[in-house]
């Protein structure tokens, strides 16, 4: 069972009632619980004492992430399958990008990388599987790298592909916590096992995500939740989710 803490749910929680509103807060009420208005088509910012964390929606419900070291103004993106959509992105913030972060080399969140390094030029390109595009370094688990100021931690969670990497990003004296779970954990269920076993998925979930500290914040790759029988189960208050539940 996951303790950490996740931008639309606490999985933990004996209190979902509770959790849930401070969950609505964070996403300015524009979680897929509340239905208010569509969230995946919001930008949207997090603020954390020593990062913050620009949330870019892509494709039709993928999510793309800018990580931002405050200090120095440097940064990562995570997943940028829609290049154009970050280099606005970086210009609105304006950051220097150092690192292309990708989690799997599924064509959903590896499929711009060779096109945005093309566009910013030469970038360290991090990732698990040498079948991501523009891959300049192969990392496993538990090799770090920094962002400016902050500290990144690999997290081999092999399942949905072999490769499959989470990035475990933290400020200065591990303040900040915060994880970048790709395809392995969305917000109702995991990622298909593509190229795993159901022992690896328990491995990645309660091994090693599950381990986390407590206040870590959880950023999911896809979301999946308004064609999700499970979200429906958990919004006992939103009736709108019976239409498209599946």
């Amino acid at each position: 069972m996951s303790v950490c803490k996740t931008l639309f749910i606490r999985s933990a929680s004996t209190r979902s009632c509770h959790r849930l509103k401070s969950l609505l807060a964070v996403f300015n009420a524009a979680s897929p619980l509340s239905l208010r208005r569509p969230c995946h088509s919001s930008i949207l910012l997090t603020q954390h004492r020593d990062m913050k964390v620009k949330l870019l929606p892509a494709l039709a419900d993928n999510y793309m992430y800018l990580i931002i070291d405050e200090a120095t103004k440097k940064c990562a993106v995570v997943d940028p399958v829609e290049p154009d959509k970050v280099q606005a992105a970086l210009k609105d913030e304006g950051v220097e990008l150092t690192t292309v972060m990708t989690t799997h080399h599924h064509w959903d969140h590896a499929g711009g990388n060779e096109k945005l390094i093309e566009a910013v030029g030469k970038k360290e390109v991090v990732g698990g599987d040498s079948r991501i595009g523009a891959l300049t370094r192969k990392v496993g688990h538990g090799d770090e790298f920094k962002i400016g100021n902050l500290n990144v931690k690999c997290l081999f969670t092999p399942c949905h592909t072999s490769g499959h990497i989470c990035y475990f990003v933290t400020g200065p004296s591990n303040s900040d916590p915060a994880v970048f779970t790709g395809d392995t954990l969305f917000v109702a269920g995991c990622g298909k096992f593509f190229e795993g076993s159901p022992a690896q998925m328990y491995s990645a979930l309660v091994e090693i995500l599950g381990v986390l500290p407590g206040e870590t914040v959880q950023f999911l790759g896809i979301i999946f939740f308004l064609h999700s029988s499970v979200g429906l189960k958990i919004s006992i208050v939103n009736k709108k989710l019976e239409t498209s539940a599946v």
